[in-house]
């Protein structure tokens, strides 16, 4: 349940009016956590905007980017993400299987080895303090551009704060992939269970 009252849909600001209607047509129903960040005009405008920037940049596919995305939400455990991301990633045509798995993706055969370099990327960005060596951005890059490697860091980037966010504000899922396979959370581990091993792929 959400921590804050978030600006009703029938506000009597028409230009919060228009953001509202505008969200709902793209997604088919409300999203709850931009009447949230409506509560403060300044953040609003802020993740507004970073939202169409990051729209725009499309040097990346769009189904790897997604896929980082959805794991961050993963990692931080924002149902709402986890639910929006899932619908959003199915719309792009990828399997089921990436959904199902996505928390076991180094030893599930599902993904390419491409999507694993991608997803560790985004867990390492995730982890506090964050541990990204230069084995693996110089993997990545054997199949990335710089621009698309300043893109999908972006990604992961923002993500991190709109999971986080949202997390913290109490958005649960809001019903985006009934009927469709949904991440769940990444179960956590302790410090000795984790591993940084790091293997080439081709």
């Amino acid at each position: 349940m959400p921590r804050i009252q978030g600006v009703p849909l029938d506000t009597h600001n028409p230009l919060l009016r228009f953001v509202f209607w505008v969200v709902n047509r793209r997604f088919g129903q409300p999203v709850e956590p931009l009447q949230g960040y409506a509560r403060n005009g300044s953040v609003l405008a802020a993740m507004t905007a970073l939202e169409i920037g990051m729209e725009r940049a499309r040097r990346l596919d769009l189904r790897l980017k997604q896929l980082a995305e959805l794991r961050v939400a993963a990692l931080v455990g924002c149902r709402f993400c986890l639910d929006i991301g899932s619908a959003l990633i199915a719309k792009l045509g990828v399997p089921a299987a990436h959904v199902r798995e996505l928390n076991d993706y180094e030893t599930s055969a599902a993904f390419s080895p491409l999507e694993k370099l991608v997803l560790r990327y985004a867990d390492r960005m995730t982890e506090t303090p964050v541990d990204v060596g230069d084995d693996l951005v110089a993997m990545l890059r054997e199949h990335m551009d710089e621009p698309q490697l300043v893109e999908l860091t972006a990604a992961i980037a923002h993500e991190n704060l709109r999971a986080r966010m949202n997390h913290a504000l109490g958005y649960g899922a809001a019903g985006f992939s009934n009927g469709a396979a949904c991440a769940l959370p990444a179960q956590r581990k302790l410090p000795e269970q984790e591993s940084h091993t790091l293997q080439r792929v081709s």
